[in-house]
């Protein structure tokens, strides 16, 4: 698993525990995953059609700093399908994991729309 972005927890994104609020963070890994998949897809009109479950596995608190993974699980026609892990960076704990993120490509119609991927491609490759 690749991990791409860093977050620093802030007083803004805790919860009433004082612990990270899991609705922010999984607003972070909806983004990373969307801007994942327009970089992979090569569209800006991507949109998240499925999450599966989401495994709370610890927290996080003020002052830590996270940091998101995600990896491809596979290319469908229309979809990309990715899984994500968000560790705490310093003690590597896993904080949240999710197998199943299903990221539709849309076409101008605002309907799904072939892609024609089949790897991951690197940016470097394209140039």
């Amino acid at each position: 698993m690749r991990f791409h972005t860093r977050k620093w927890v802030k007083p803004e994104d805790l919860n009433a525990n004082g612990t990270l609020f899991g609705g922010r963070l999984l607003e972070w890994i909806d983004e990373e995953a969307a801007i994942y998949a327009i970089i992979q897809l090569e569209n800006q009109k991507v949109v998240t059609k499925y999450m599966s479950e989401i495994d709370f596995k610890s927290s996080a608190r003020q002052g830590d700093i996270v940091e998101i993974g995600i990896e491809v699980v596979k290319f469908g026609s229309a979809s990309l399908v990715l899984s994500s892990e968000v560790r705490n960076k310093m003690t590597r704990e896993t904080i949240i994991t999710i197998s199943n993120i299903v990221m539709v490509n849309i076409g101008p119609n605002g309907k799904a729309l072939a892609h024609g991927k089949t790897e991951i491609e690197y940016v470097a490759d394209r140039l």
